[in-house]
């Protein structure tokens, strides 16, 4: 009966793991050392070049230019696509777990994304 005591205890005590959530929108790389995923919620930091957090598995982000890819500049821009990741409460990418990139035309066409289309207008 202890055992059963002390297995209960733990697990009350033992936080949940994360589940990841997925998100789709314009993942941007506007400069060096500088990464967003913009989507429906807004646009989550995943590295900015001013010495704040980075997430854990940028490995995960494939070469981009290889697929559908929009050059903004000095070899820097954005493309869409859906990432699996774990976030935190201000705005912030923690971990990368998968990336998946797709064509610009999917990004397009979501309403609810279009404001970084013209973020700059």
């Amino acid at each position: 009966m202890r055992r059963l005591h002390v297995l209960v205890l733990m697990m009350i005590l033992t936080p949940a793991a994360a589940q990841a959530e997925q998100r789709c929108g314009w993942l941007d790389n506007p400069a060096t050392r500088t990464w967003s995923l913009n989507d429906a919620d807004g646009g989550w930091s995943i590295m900015d070049n001013t010495g704040g957090p980075t997430a854990e598995g940028m490995d995960e982000i494939p070469d981009l230019t290889n697929g559908e890819y929009v050059y903004t500049n000095a070899g820097h821009g954005y493309a869409c696509a859906c990432m699996n990741v774990d976030t935190d409460d201000e705005g912030a990418i923690t971990r990368i777990h998968s990336v998946r990139q797709l064509p610009l035309s999917r990004c397009r066409s979501d309403r609810a994304i279009g404001w970084f289309l013209h973020k700059d207008q």
